[in-house]
């Protein structure tokens, strides 16, 4: 027997070296690659959110009703059904409610990083949709993003006014942030509806730059920085910067930000941009009170909603992955996860 649990300890060891070695090679094969995604095929995928809804209520029913209620439920609405469709052979007219006559919903999502990498499927997305437009369609985005690079939101910012200027109702929704770029990309909305607790503004231009040239010149270490123009490198991190060059970097700073104060008052003419322009944040709520927002509530409200009336669609652009990549991405998950719960455990703060 104690040759048997010997055994079973080291089977189990050996599986779990394997399993990391596994994984760990996907997550390399997984990084490897990622540069590459962007270049290889993938899809506009389209999903049913009234089907996705209707399969969930059946779902719920067929639990609490009692089977003999669930079963008449489903015999009255086969009858009803049955009943529309004889109708609408004999030449009869459906109503407003039917799926023929109801309009379109297009829900989008966006999770922003520092270089809003998500706007190459976005970019995709919306062409598919103004490829495809039709009379009364309107698109909920779901934005969720802190901000980055202003080229970046730029151009995402860009990719929402493309669905304006085609006619498209535009609905931002944001649940938990959009500020900084995020609030750039929110503002071009005909509507922007905010969480109550989601945080709106950071309406401001930040930048940082690290400077080792004392420590540098502590160990007789000498760097040169040549430039041809003037002002081509304002600011460095390795040579000694000028009082000149600090004061120009700044400039640019207060040039990108009336840039981005003008892009929004453009959007939202009656906004006191130079009261909320200040770099500050605010929750939902007061972010309405400084009409930075246009109503609270969440994005599952809009959608809840948009069912009773609309066909309701989530559009998403999906990459095809190899099997390294889904391996990396299932080892780089379990990694992100182990953190955060060892990251909870070390603060032990909550709200």
């Amino acid at each position: 027997m104690e040759w048997i649990a010997e055994y079973g300890v080291f089977l189990l060891k050996s599986a779990t070296v394997l399993v990391a070695l596994v994984m760990f090679v996907g997550f390399l094969a997984s990084l490897s690659q990622r540069q590459r995604s962007d270049q290889r095929e993938g899809h506009v995928k389209i999903q049913s959110l009234n089907d996705d809804h209707e399969d969930n209520l059946d779902d719920f029913l067929a639990s609490v009703l009692e089977p003999d209620v669930y079963k008449q439920r489903k015999k009255d609405e086969k009858k009803v059904k049955k009943a529309e469709a004889k109708a609408l052979k004999k030449g009869g007219k459906k109503d407003s409610s039917t799926e023929s006559a109801r309009p379109r919903v297009f829900v989008l999502d966006f999770d922003g990083d520092i270089k809003a990498s998500a706007v190459e499927g976005l970019r995709k997305e919306i062409s598919t949709l103004i490829a495809n437009k039709a009379e009364g369609d309107s698109v909920i985005l779901r934005l969720e993003s802190p901000g980055g690079m202003v080229h970046s939101y730029g151009l995402a910012a860009s990719q929402l006014n493309r669905i304006k200027s085609a006619g498209i109702k535009l609905i931002v929704s944001v649940d938990a942030v959009a500020a900084s770029g995020g609030y750039m990309m929110a503002c071009v909305a005909d509507e922007i509806i905010a969480a109550p607790f989601s945080v709106i503004g950071s309406i401001g231009v930040v930048a940082q730059v690290p400077n080792v040239h004392r420590l540098l010149k502590k160990n007789d270490v000498d760097v040169e920085v040549l430039t041809a123009g003037k002002y081509k490198r304002t600011l460095t991190v390795l040579g000694e910067n000028t009082e000149e060059g600090r004061q120009k970097f700044i400039d640019d700073l207060e040039s990108t930000h009336t840039l981005f104060k003008g892009f929004v008052q453009e959007h939202r003419p009656t906004l006191d941009i130079e009261n909320v322009a200040t770099g500050e944040i605010w929750y939902g709520k007061e972010a309405l009170e400084k009409g930075l927002v246009d109503r609270i509530a969440t994005s599952d409200d809009l959608i809840l909603d948009a069912l009773k009336t609309s066909q309701v669609f989530r559009v998403s652009y999906e990459h095809k992955k190899s099997l390294a990549e889904r391996l990396g991405f299932a080892a780089e998950q379990g990694v992100v996860k182990a953190f955060e719960q060892l990251w909870a455990q070390q603060t032990k703060r909550w709200f």
